[in-house]
């Protein structure tokens, strides 16, 4: 499984968005985790504020019945740490992997990273999405949903 966030500038100020710092955001955030095909395994929707490590959590620990095969979670650089892995372990029985960037800053692929900014894409092709227009987060969680959906539908 494979996790990553995004950052999704919002069209209302409504007390449910937040501030992220580090991309400039004022809006929400996508927590996602897919499986290798991409398809989403479990999905949470949080304010901005929330980083990345905390939201994923919150998305394990809602999600874990889902979740209970899941050997192996693969992470960028920004779940660093050994108490993320440590969490990830008690939550989902799980090995935690770290896919850093290469310290020369030269583009290289990064294995099976690719998997997850290619479903971001998919949702990226729903004009709906490019920014947030719902009130609520749980609004803005189903759209994410149905924006799946279609997909799949699309394609069987």
């Amino acid at each position: 499984m494979i996790v990553d966030a995004q950052s999704v500038k919002t069209t209302d100020l409504t007390k449910n968005s937040g501030y992220d710092g580090g991309k400039k955001i004022s809006g929400i955030k996508r927590h996602m985790a897919v499986d290798i095909n991409g398809l989403p395994q479990a999905i949470l929707v949080t304010r901005a504020n929330v980083s990345d490590r905390s939201g994923a959590l919150a998305m394990f620990s809602l999600a874990s019945q889902n979740l209970e095969l899941v050997q192996h979670v693969m992470v960028d650089g920004g779940y660093t740490g050994n108490d993320f892995a440590d969490q990830v372990k008690l939550i989902l029985n799980a090995k935690t992997t770290v896919a850093k960037r290469n310290e020369l800053h030269t583009f290289t692929v990064l294995p099976q990273r690719w998997i997850i900014e290619r479903s971001w894409s998919w949702l990226d092709k729903c004009r709906r999405l490019w920014k947030n227009c719902e009130r609520a987060l749980n609004s803005s969680l189903q759209m994410v949903v149905l924006a799946f959906l279609k997909i799949v539908l699309k394609r069987y």
